[in-house]
């Protein structure tokens, strides 16, 4: 546990805590009635009504759009049910700005809706809405899916048995055993749309604003160091009591339950009610994922001279950009791979170390550890990568220039993944095992080698493939610290959207659809390796 706690120690709690520290502290000592003062101002009670109010409304929506997936998902059989839950799943390790720069495509100025009907929705909240639904419609299916897929259906036959209606042997048996799945999906889209960063900022225009997106427009238009530490400290404050109870409702279920194999509940669409809720999915899923992506990618091949690779070949011109880039936006592609494969390098070595230290051990203090690693998903990033340039510039360790400040920042995100992908399979390895290793003279890194590794090598390579997919999307502390000619690709894309111009927004376009593609392949890489009697939170 001794490496993971430097780690975030390091990396996470000393950058947040000096630009807080620089924000509140003066010459005369520690200024704490900003806090108050902040808080009072009425454009910033705006924001925190905002950003409490639309993750309400985005968790309500994701929640009644997605349970009825996670039903069908987990209880139907159907052809190519494999391919399209893993296609569900891509507007999750999207990047916030890829998925707010999709559904610009579709509603926003010049969109599919806009040439089709006029109608526009950017600078409106529904598009953070539906955005938001967009991008954790994932988050509900696999999370309750997971679970409804192994409850016992002889439990609520034999409450029919017994004299119960349909809907009355659901309420009293499914919904309670659900009850602790559904409230821990809800908690992690709050928590995530609470800190939603890039969608709000493409789609939402200078009319709405989040905490993350003003801490962000504190901290680099602005310079206002006091007021972004106050709103640094009152996310940190909301996320770690979302994680609290986050954490709560997920031991409930972990040791409430008794599973059985998938394959034993999944059946093919029998009768008409069926037929309609399948049918009915299957269009949410077109309307809501697919029809987005579409437009994206076709919003790519859609040049002046008419379709083709123009915006393609133009990612190659170093002036394409109007002088954004210092290099042609198309490197951006091979900086954001060399980064994410470090990323995920580190984000193994850390969340491996950590999982396996909280398999071992319990207690609160263990209990603490588990929500500390929490703590990077809903922490705001912009603080992160802000605090890095201010902390990380002095030996031993002055890594403004390092190349490996990138890889560090989208480890931190990483690392939550693989804690939460590796946790339920280390903890389903027999202890006995590593016993009798030890007994035959097995040395620990001999006994791990020979009894968790091999059963735990899937579930490995599927945490790789989620750090990967994240780091690929880290947006908000790389757009700190991404040197300007060494962009990534979500960086190249904010820069790109940021200008006018219709070869920009092709651009755009291009190396969104690019970043999407290789998400959706490791996705769907990873998915083929999932151990199948998982029901992790991602």
């Amino acid at each position: 546990m001794a490496l993971p706690l430097v780690f975030f120690g390091l990396f996470f709690a000393y950058p947040v805590a000096a630009i807080t520290g620089r924000g509140l502290k003066t010459g005369s000592g520690w200024q704490f009635g900003r806090i108050g003062e902040v808080l009072a101002r009425p454009d910033i009670a705006d924001v925190l009504w905002f950003t409490t109010w639309q993750a309400l409304a985005s968790t309500a929506l994701t929640l009644l759009v997605a349970l009825p997936g996670a039903y069908v998902f987990a209880r139907f059989e159907f052809p190519g049910k494999q391919l399209l839950r893993a296609v569900v799943t891509v507007p999750f390790v999207l990047p916030t700005v890829v998925v707010g720069t999709a559904f610009l495509a579709l509603v926003g100025r010049g969109g599919l809706l806009d040439e089709l009907w006029g109608v526009r929705l950017d600078t409106t909240v529904w598009a953070i809405l539906l955005a938001h639904v967009f991008f954790n419609y994932a988050v509900v299916v696999r999370t309750v899916g997971g679970l409804w897929a192994q409850l016992d259906p002889r439990q609520e036959e034999a409450a029919r048995v017994l004299g119960a209606g349909r809907f009355a042997a659901w309420r009293r048996v499914t919904l309670p055993a659900l009850g602790p799945a559904v409230a821990a999906a809800a908690l992690m889209v709050f928590l995530f749309t609470f800190s939603s960063f890039g969608v709000v900022q493409i789609l939402g225009g200078p009319a709405y604003a989040t905490l993350e997106v003003e801490v962000y427009r504190q901290t680099a238009q602005l310079l206002d160091l006091p007021t972004a530490a106050v709103l640094t400290l009152v996310q940190f404050a909301a996320v770690g009591a979302i994680l609290a109870v986050h954490a709560r409702t997920v031991r409930r279920r972990e040791s409430a339950l008794r599973l059985v194999d998938p394959a034993r509940t999944a059946h093919r669409v029998r009768g008409a009610g069926q037929r309609a809720l399948l049918g009915g999915v299957l269009l949410t899923v077109f309307l809501l994922i697919l029809l987005p992506i579409g437009v994206l990618v076709e919003r790519s091949f859609d040049a002046a001279g008419g379709y083709g690779l123009d915006y393609y070949r133009a990612l190659q011109d170093e002036g394409a950009g109007g002088g954004t880039f210092l290099v042609p936006p198309l490197e951006a592609i091979w900086n954001s791979l060399e980064y994410a494969l470090a990323a995920t390098a580190i984000a193994l070595l850390i969340g491996g170390l950590a999982a396996a230290a909280l398999t071992r051990r319990a207690g609160r203090l263990v209990r603490g550890f588990d929500a500390l690693l929490m703590l990077p998903l809903g922490v705001s990033a912009v603080t992160v990568g802000f605090g890095f340039l201010i902390t990380l510039d002095e030996p031993p360790l002055d890594l403004r220039t390092s190349w490996i400040l990138v890889p560090l920042a989208q480890a931190l995100v990483g690392v939550p993944f693989v804690v939460r992908t590796m946790l339920p399979v280390l903890r389903a390895v027999d202890g006995r095992l590593r016993e009798a290793a030890a007994v035959l003279g097995a040395s620990p890194l001999r006994a791990w080698r020979e009894v968790d590794l091999p059963l735990v090598r899937r579930a490995l390579l599927v945490a790789a493939g989620f750090a990967f997919a994240v780091s690929l999307g880290e947006f908000g502390a790389t757009v700190f610290i991404a040197r300007p000619d060494r962009p990534t690709l979500p960086v190249a894309v904010a820069r790109l959207l940021g200008r006018a111009g219709e070869l920009n927004y092709g651009q755009a376009m291009a190396l969104s659809t690019i970043l999407m593609l290789v998400c959706a392949v490791s996705l769907l890489v990873l998915d083929r390796l999932r151990p199948d009697r998982t029901s992790g939170e991602f």
